[in-house]
């Protein structure tokens, strides 16, 4: 199989590939995250109410993403199969089924939650905000085939080791919204919709830069050739098999959120709905060392599991969440220090002020679990580089949804703790979760090297 240095890089030391895919991964993730961020920083500005309702798209915002992401991930663990086999002819073809799946889950996804938005919205207790909810929620929705094709497309790009064409487009997304943000919002005075707007239009700019590179610059080292392409249904089962998992992955924290939002609705009502929206996304910006490492992770299973060397796949395990674990040590460290400087980008407006001391105290509890994502995510992610997506879903189902909800329920119910009581409850199952979790893969990978045998 003809190399170039993006795959000599990918099937060479797993600690050095680690290295050079996560690195990348992170800051786009950052600029992602940020991105949220900005969109919370801004919308507050408008009042306590569109920012409670922004909270309440989120989640199912973050349905979208994670369809997105989990077909990417599907895709890039039967290409990143494929080429630790030496089998480039097969790694084209399963990347020419992964972008034809990226089109047919688009429109599927976005009719669908046009449809069912406004049910939904009124499910999880969002009525007294609900007109905000629903003026940001279909434009969103409206553009889910630029929303979801990138994170699919960009899956391929990192099967064969070119984190910077899977990672570009999706930071100048970030950026261009970022930058369209202010504009709409408050000078073209578009208020939430604006915020809508800038959000869809950037990942559609970072699509049609993809599609440059695939379709007229061709240079990849996957080819995209329809000539050549040949129909296969296993493919796309291939593909399903670990990308309907991972998506459902997403589908599971959004749902978490969901049910969150509902209890915090119940004890506190839409000030903690909106506490817990700006902290929640801090939050997620402390996980991203983990998440970045466990995607890249994605890539180097697959390849080693392809090539059958096991022994890597437990290096690869090991040194994903040494990495994560280390980094998130200092996010917590940082975000404990700082939470009230942090808090108040989200109390700027004489609106919004009295959020500060509650996001604060959020984030200086709430930092705790960024400790346990590393061994949770990056036993997770190695599971669905060796094409196990099953597996991965049914763990993070137990860790992040019936554990960490029979927690807070308990702690912030029958124990009568409240907001509070629910916040330790996460945290309670959480840790439990993820250190079970990354338990099964060390077993998983000894019962591989004892003699386990398998197919692409």
């Amino acid at each position: 199989m003809e190399k170039n240095s993006n795959i000599e890089m990918i099937t060479g030391d797993p600690k050095k590939a680690i290295n050079k895919l996560s690195i990348p991964i992170i800051a786009s993730m950052f600029l992602i995250f940020a991105n949220n961020i900005i969109d919370s920083i801004w919308v507050a500005g408008l009042g306590a109410e569109p920012l409670a309702a922004l909270g309440y798209i989120t989640p199912l915002f973050m349905i979208l993403v994670g369809f997105g992401n989990g077909i990417g991930a599907g895709g890039n663990s039967l290409i990143s199969r494929y080429i630790g086999a030496e089998d480039k002819s097969s790694a084209n073809n399963a990347a020419m089924h992964n972008l034809i799946l990226s089109v047919i889950i688009s429109v599927v996804l976005g009719i669908l939650f046009i449809i069912f938005m406004e049910p939904m919205l009124n499910i999880m207790g969002a009525s007294s905000v609900l007109s905000y909810a629903m003026d940001y929620g279909f434009i969103i929705f409206a553009w889910t085939f630029a929303i979801l094709m990138p994170p699919i497309v960009g899956g391929a790009f990192r099967a064969e080791g070119d984190i910077k064409r899977a990672t570009l487009p999706i930071a100048l997304a970030a950026i261009i919204n970022m930058i369209l943000d202010p504009i709409f919002i408050y000078t073209m005075g578009m208020g939430i919709k604006g915020a809508a707007w800038a959000t869809a239009l950037g990942p559609f700019i970072s699509l049609l830069l993809m599609f440059y590179w695939i379709f007229v610059k061709k240079d990849s080292y996957l080819t995209y050739n329809f000539k050549d392409f040949h129909n296969d249904l296993k493919m796309y089962k291939d593909i399903l098999v670990v990308g309907i998992p991972a998506s459902l992955e997403q589908l599971i924290l959004s749902a978490l959120t969901i049910v969150v939002n509902f209890m915090l609705t119940i004890v506190s009502g839409p000030i903690a709905v909106a506490v817990y929206t700006a902290g929640w996304r801090i939050i997620n910006i402390g996980m991203l060392p983990a998440i970045g490492v466990g995607t890249a992770a994605i890539s180097v299973a697959g390849v080693a599991y392809g090539a059958r060397k096991y022994e890597n796949l437990r290096v690869v395990a090991r040194y994903a969440v040494k990495v994560a674990f280390i980094a998130s040590i200092i996010v917590c460290i940082i975000l404990n220090v700082f939470a009230n400087q942090i808090a108040f980008i989200f109390s700027y407006s004489e609106s919004s002020a009295q959020l500060e001391p509650l996001i604060a105290s959020f984030l200086q509890l709430m930092c705790l679990f960024i400790l346990y994502v590393p061994f949770g995510a990056s036993a997770g992610n190695v599971f669905q580089g060796v094409g196990k997506g099953t597996i991965s879903f049914l763990l993070t189902t137990f860790r992040e949804f019936v554990l960490v909800l029979i927690f807070a329920y308990l702690l912030g119910f029958v124990f009568n703790m409240g907001e509070t009581g629910i916040y330790y409850g996460m945290l309670l199952g959480g840790g439990i979760g993820s250190l079970i979790c990354y338990a099964c893969i060390e077993l998983y990978i000894n019962k591989l090297i004892k003699g386990g045998s398998h197919g692409v």
